[in-house]
């Protein structure tokens, strides 16, 4: 049984980490500090995953303090650029907060792999060849589920690509697991030893995407107090993975274009061309061909991204994986939160069936970890799964409803009892966005970021340009 070590002196996070891992198999070990991970033998665990904010010394020290064991950071988007330089400090991965059960565990299945490979390469030079002989060995359907027919034909598909070195273009809506196909495809590919860097596009605000990417030097722009590293430099020699490519803003999509045709970037600011050896991978829900006709998109970019397509269906369209998918997602919440026993009624479970799942993926396993949380019985009942008609349902916490009733008045719609959560969405981002950063929309909806865009997408509310985040 591998060993893990979790270092994170959030006591909730640590906590939340430790019962995951430990349901998914793992032996774990925690500690608040890098002071007190010391006080176990650092050498006799597979992986350490820690936080990178700590108290006294960084979570960083972790690779200088257990130098043959391979270190997970954890870090918060506003750390972004920390995270970058803990790859280079020698950080086997990072995994951006706040992360969800599935990636996680994905990350750490991957890690524990990887580190068994190089543990029985021959010598040095076989490692790269032995890397990719046992991702070949693998399965996409180890980090992604599905039996119907159209989940079958993506497996067969991303084993057919990942061990080229072809640019690939991951079509389909948002919560079908996009991500965790570029994963696989990484996994899978030679260059499974390397990092994969995983950016969401539409998560970093324009003025900042460049400097981001592509990296800047000292001075290149106000605040720009010192030279850092671009993401795709810090993919090198791995894969990059653009998620919602179609939100990158003119300039940033020449420069990647460059880096498609050329193999090089140039940083903010600098005059230099830097080589990089980076296989792109990149995703949308949106239709890139369409866009290069409004000249949203380059339509250069477009054909240079389009070489091979992979396309995740809906979960509505798998018909034959939903149940199943539901009842697995039960099985892990059931056990994370106490109660093994849980099933669904008849009646939930057609509900489940017939619901359209706009949300896809993301939506069932939400609803399912919500209707654990609410359940006091061994049945889930459609109530508990609050799935209304329309197959839009979505969840906002009555505390934070019962905290904006006044909000609501002063908006002139009447009380919350009046609205569908659309429409409080809809309305509570409309009133506070001018005096509000996208992050601090986020945390009140009690949403991330990334949901606060697609519900901005999916609702057709444009983001202010002049918001600060």
């Amino acid at each position: 049984m591998p060993r893990i070590l979790i270092v994170e002196d959030e006591d909730i996070i640590r906590s939340a980490v430790r019962k995951m891992l430990t349901h998914a198999g793992y032996d774990v070990t925690d500690a608040g500090s890098v002071e007190e991970a010391e006080e176990h033998d650092l050498g006799s665990f597979d992986l350490i995953i820690s936080d990178l904010r700590l108290p006294g010394a960084p979570g960083t020290e972790m690779i200088r303090r257990a130098p043959a064991t391979p270190v997970l950071i954890m870090t918060s988007y506003a750390s972004l650029r920390s995270a970058v330089d803990s790859m280079k400090l020698g950080a086997v991965e990072y995994i951006a907060k706040p992360f969800d059960h599935d990636e996680m565990l994905a990350s750490v299945a991957a890690i524990l792999a990887r580190k068994s490979t190089l543990a029985a390469a021959d010598d040095s030079c076989a490692v790269t060849a032995k890397t990719t002989h046992q991702a070949a060995d693998s399965d996409p359907a180890s980090l992604m589920f599905g039996q119907c027919e159209p989940m079958q034909r993506v497996f067969t598909l991303i084993r057919k690509v990942a061990p080229t070195e072809t640019t690939v273009l991951i079509q389909g809506e948002s919560g079908t697991g996009k991500e965790l196909a570029a994963r696989a495809l990484h996994l899978l590919s030679p260059r499974a030893a390397a990092p994969l860097i995983s950016v969401n596009c539409a998560a970093i605000p324009e003025s900042l995407i460049e400097s981001e990417l592509f990296g800047h030097e000292k001075g290149a722009f106000t605040g720009a107090v010192s030279a850092r590293t671009g993401l795709i430099e810090a993919a090198n020699g791995g894969s990059l993975f653009l998620d919602e490519i179609g939100e990158l803003p003119a300039e940033a999509q020449a420069r990647l274009l460059r880096v498609l045709q050329e193999g090089e970037i140039r940083k903010v600011g600098s005059t230099q061309s830097i080589k990089v050896n980076v296989r792109m991978l990149a995703a949308t829900h949106r239709n890139l061909k369409a866009m290069t006709r409004t000249g949203e998109f380059r339509e250069d970019l477009f054909y240079r991204l389009n070489v091979m397509q992979v396309r995740i269906p809906p979960l509505r369209d798998r018909q034959g994986d939903i149940l199943i998918l539901a009842r697995r997602f039960l099985k892990r919440q059931g056990a994370k939160m106490g109660k093994p026993d849980l099933q669904f009624s008849a009646d939930a479970m057609r509900t489940i069936e017939r619901h359209r799942w706009p949300g896809n993926v993301r939506e069932l396993e939400n609803a399912i970890e919500r209707a654990t949380i609410l359940c006091d019985s061994e049945l889930i009942t459609p109530a508990l799964l609050d799935l209304n008609g329309d197959g839009d349902s979505e969840y906002i916490p009555e505390t934070l409803v019962a905290g904006n009733n006044e909000q609501a008045h002063v908006q002139g719609v009447g009380s919350q009892g009046d609205l569908s959560l659309e429409d409080y969405f809809q309305h509570f981002v409309l009133e506070n966005q001018d005096r509000m950063s996208e992050t601090e929309l986020a945390q009140k909806l009690g949403i991330s970021r990334k949901s606060l865009w697609e519900r901005r997408q999916r609702l057709g509310i444009p983001r202010k340009k002049t918001s600060g985040s």
